[in-house]
C-alpha cells in the first residue's frame, strides 16, 4: 500500500489481503479492505481494515513467504489418575 491508495499511507506497507468489503457503502472509487499488515519477512504484525482506492493499488508478482513456526509443544507430566486424557 502506497500513497497512490490512500493518504494514509505515508510510509509503504505490505498487505496480505483477506476481505473486500464491496457491500459496504464509501464514496465513490473507494472501498474497505480487511487484512494483515505484513513485515519484511512476511510474517502478519496487525490486523487492519483500511480504506482505499483499488485504482492506486498494485499485486506484487512475489510476496515473502511467512517464517516457518515452531512445533506446538505438548505438555508432559504425570499421567492423571482419573481415567480423563
Amino acid at each position: 500500500m502506497t500513497r497512490a491508495a490512500s493518504p494514509q499511507f505515508v510510509q509503504p506497507i505490505l498487505f496480505r489481503l483477506i476481505r473486500v468489503h464491496a457491500d459496504w457503502i464509501t464514496y465513490h472509487g473507494w472501498t474497505w479492505l480487511d487484512g494483515y499488515q505484513l513485515d519484511a519477512r512476511g510474517d502478519a504484525v496487525a490486523r487492519r481494515s483500511i480504506f482505499v482506492q483499488p485504482a492506486g493499488l498494485r499485486a506484487l508478482a512475489s510476496v515473502p513467504a511467512p517464517a516457518p513456526r515452531a512445533p506446538a509443544r505438548l505438555a508432559t507430566g504425570p499421567a492423571r489418575q482419573d481415567g480423563l486424557p
